[in-house]
């Protein structure tokens, strides 16, 4: 048997961070490697057995100085903001690490970024790191396939009132999928917030629509609404933890796989 992967996680003190540390220290074949945070956090020097409830400090804290952190891991998984996600990327590059990203709402150039980072490091990024998310994404592709573009597909998703992007990355990542069914590109084929004088529904288009409030963790429903009938694919995560749990599976799953970019579906076995 080889040698626990050792992960450092990135936003240690934040609810996705903690449950990270939490779910890594329970996992066999893994162990926490460091942690880091924003300069200024409060959390800055606070030992990570203390942040991820473990009952026993680890030694290990909280740390601002990113490549010190890297440098000691085999995997650094990485739910940050888009700015921060860049950097790690190119640091993990440097490290030649594996780089699980779950962070969203990353533009066209971060994504070029971190195309160009993992060049140079095993890099795993997807709006969504949960099975399930990732099982209905093949379910929308097969079904935008089979259906023609009579049939509208609308996605519509909803979160907590502190998410700050929108549409999700797994609305996006959903999206995506319907898209490459259809064989289209998304970005040229989507309808997003309408309102006032619209006119018609655009035949082929993909609708996405963005509810928040409340504690929400995350649900989603594809819609494929057709002449006198409707299809809803759908997902209601439960427990921040689905996602964290893959993201951990990802980061040891990317060992010894070599520099490029990668997705759950890879991880998975899905495609």
């Amino acid at each position: 048997m080889g040698a626990d992967v050792k992960i450092a996680v990135t936003g240690v003190g934040g609810r996705m961070g903690r449950t990270l540390l939490s779910l890594i220290d329970a996992m066999p074949g893994a162990v926490i490697a460091g942690g880091i945070e924003a300069k200024g956090s409060p959390h800055l020097g606070t030992d990570l057995g203390i942040l991820g409830g473990l009952g026993t400090p680890l030694n290990l804290y909280a740390s601002d100085d990113a490549l010190s952190v890297i440098k000691d891991a085999d995997a650094l998984i990485d739910f940050s903001v888009p700015a921060a996600t860049v950097a790690f990327a190119g640091l993990a590059a440097q490290a030649r690490i594996v780089h699980v990203i779950g962070t969203t709402g990353l533009s066209d150039d971060d994504n070029a970024r971190v195309e160009a980072a993992a060049r140079h490091a095993t890099i795993i990024r997807s709006g969504n790191m949960s099975l399930g998310v990732n099982l209905i994404a093949s379910l929308v592709r097969q079904a935008a396939r089979a259906l023609d573009p009579s049939w509208d597909i609308e996605i519509v998703e909803m979160h907590h009132r502190h998410k700050v992007d929108a549409p999700s990355g797994t609305a996006l990542l959903l999206g995506q999928a319907a898209a490459e069914g259809r064989g289209i590109a998304l970005s040229e084929n989507s309808e997003r917030g309408r309102d006032g004088q619209t006119g018609a529904r655009a035949e082929g288009a993909i609708g996405f629509a963005a509810l928040r409030g409340g504690s929400v963790v995350g649900d989603h429903q594809v819609v494929f609404a057709g002449p006198s009938e409707r299809i809803t694919i759908g997902h209601i995560a439960e427990d921040r933890a689905i996602f964290a749990r893959g993201a951990i599976k990802a980061a040891v799953w990317g060992q010894g796989k070599g520099p490029g970019l990668f997705n759950m579906a890879d991880v998975l076995g899905l495609d």
